[in-house]
Order: structure tokens, then sequence, then C-alpha cells
């Protein structure tokens, strides 16, 4: 299991957009589960829904990717940042509540070099909520430029 402290060691993301919680399995190279536990303390709660609170598919899919950057960081991936490259296929099945306990399946598609294409299933319970297929790139190189 990695624990959030290894987590925050592993990934650049700080609340209030660090997405998980702990990874309770992790094969290198090939897949990892991770946890986020959804609370109404959520800061995007707030608007969106005021008096009916759903978690944003985006933020789910962010999650996913998060998870599949501790796995390409795990797998001896040098670098200190993940860019999504590409989200492709992804469909939302149910919503994400607060108090809800979101698993976040990754299975490595296809790695070359620092870019990996990964599949992604978020699941509460045995319900699959979301999926998407995405591909991202681990780098050194800050994308911030003037404009």
């Amino acid at each position: 299991m990695i624990n959030i402290m290894e987590i925050l060691k592993t990934l650049p993301h700080r609340y209030p957009f660090l997405m998980v919680d702990k990874v309770i399995e992790l094969v290198p190279g090939e897949s990892a589960v991770g946890i986020k536990n959804v609370t109404i303390n959520e800061p995007f709660f707030q608007g969106h829904f005021p008096g009916n609170p759903v978690m944003p598919g985006v933020l789910i899919v962010e999650a996913l990717a998060q998870v599949s950057g501790i796995l390409a960081f795990k797998s001896g991936v040098e670098g200190n940042t993940v860019y999504f490259m590409s989200i492709e296929k992804a469909k939302f099945r149910k919503p994400v509540l607060p108090g809800d306990t979101l698993q976040l399946i990754i299975k490595s598609i296809q790695k070359r070099g620092k870019v990996w294409r990964f599949s992604g299933r978020a699941a509460v319970g045995d319900n699959t909520v979301a999926e998407a297929e995405f591909t991202a790139m681990v780098t050194d190189v800050a994308v911030v430029e003037e404009r």
C-alpha cells in the first residue's frame, strides 16, 4: 500500500487538487488501484451543485490520471510532472456523492519512454461510475509561458 505521505513525495499535486488518498495495489508497469474518499468538505461541492452535491466527472478522470502518474513514477519513469495528452472514450455512468469511496482502477495499455497510454475505471462498490482511456507524458519541463 502507498499511503498519503508517499503520494505527496511522488506527485506534485496538492490540496485542493490532490485526488488520491492511497494506493492499495500496484504492479509496476502494469496496473494500480487507488482510493479517493469523497467527503462533503470537498471544495467543488460548494458549486457543483448547491443542494445536490455531485463530484464533477472531469475530476473523476483527473483522479484516474493521478493514479496513472503514480503507476508511471513507481515503474521507474523519471520526471516530476504528468501532463494529459489526450482523453478518449470517457463515459460517466453514475453520480459520485459525498460519502462515497471511489476506487480508481488503472491498467497500462502502452508505454514508450515517458509517454504512457492507460485505461481507467472508477467504481463505487461494485458499480462502475466512470471510465476513460487517456495518454499522458511524464516530464521535468514546466509548461509556463508568458502570453
